[in-house]
């Protein structure tokens, strides 16, 4: 029986790296119980994070945490890696982590944007991280795209997935976090607008994006179900006349019928059928 029990222990350990986290869930799957798990917290080789959430503690019997939250890639690392969520960082998150951003702050990203097919776990908020989590969901951009059982085994899916994704190590195992690619990011920051994002943001933002990959670009706007997305997308490539533009087929873009009221109050662009804000226009260019 102990030596079951060191088995058991000795598993935990190499199955979950010092301060990741898993649920209660995937605990329970591996094969320990609730009791056996209230033991691990008392001892030390497990620490609570958050109600049905766990981490294995950084050092033994080290619990103490940094006083502004645990790093944010923690979590994602977790998410991603151990509990094989189908989440990523992406749109303003992915270019300020892609260093294509001019407002990333001295202190670093004060909100990281996750966006995810799935439900997001109810424990997310609960843990007391270094940032803001701005989630979102991404049905409404590429359809139901990510992993999913095929036979008994996790495969990825999607029409856009080799634009869509990249990796960026983190910490001191080298763990990987998959983000969007900035081709993909730009098309998820400007579906933010204008709730989550301004438009002289954006603008500015845009206005950096000179090296993206035509090809890629090409991939996701074909792929992408956003009329609203696209089409602000393509306003802002034109209104800054990047040479990747100029490669892109728009022929083979679906843009929709009608008109689209981004901005109230704003001015009406008839290229690309949207009211946006009066300054992204020039004298005339609504007439």
């Amino acid at each position: 029986m102990v030596a079951q029990r060191n088995e058991k222990l000795n598993r935990l350990q190499h199955d979950l790296p010092e301060g990741l986290m898993v649920d209660a869930a995937w605990l329970e799957q591996q094969g320990y119980s609730k009791p056996l798990r209230a033991k691990y917290v008392k001892s030390g080789w497990l620490q609570r994070v958050a109600r049905g959430l766990y981490q294995r503690p950084i050092g033994r019997l080290t619990f103490a945490r940094p006083s502004d939250g645990v790093e944010w890639q923690r979590v994602v690392v977790s998410l991603q890696d151990l509990l094989r969520q189908n989440i990523h960082v992406g749109g303003r998150s992915a270019l300020e982590l892609a260093g294509l951003s001019h407002y990333l702050p001295a202190d670093g990203m004060r909100e990281v944007h996750l966006f995810s097919v799935d439900p997001f776990p109810t424990w997310l908020s609960a843990v007391r991280v270094n940032t803001k989590w701005v989630t979102h969901h991404t049905i409404r951009l590429f359809g139901m795209e990510g992993r999913r059982l095929v036979e008994g085994q996790q495969v990825f899916c999607g029409p856009v997935t080799t634009a869509s994704f990249t990796f960026q190590h983190w910490g001191h195992a080298g763990w990987p976090i998959k983000i969007s690619t900035p081709e993909r990011a730009a098309l998820e920051l400007v579906d933010q607008l204008p709730v989550y994002e301004t438009f002289e943001q954006v603008d500015a933002m845009f206005q950096g994006l000179t090296t993206l990959s035509p090809r890629r670009l090409q991939h996701l706007l074909e792929g992408c179900l956003s009329i609203k997305a696209k089409r602000l997308f393509l306003f802002f490539a034109d209104r800054h006349n990047h040479a990747w533009f100029k490669q892109l087929d728009q022929s083979l873009i679906n843009l929709g019928s009608g008109k689209r009221v981004i901005a109230e109050h704003g001015r009406y662009d008839p290229k690309y059928r949207i009211t946006v804000p009066d300054f992204l226009l020039k004298s005339g260019d609504d007439l």
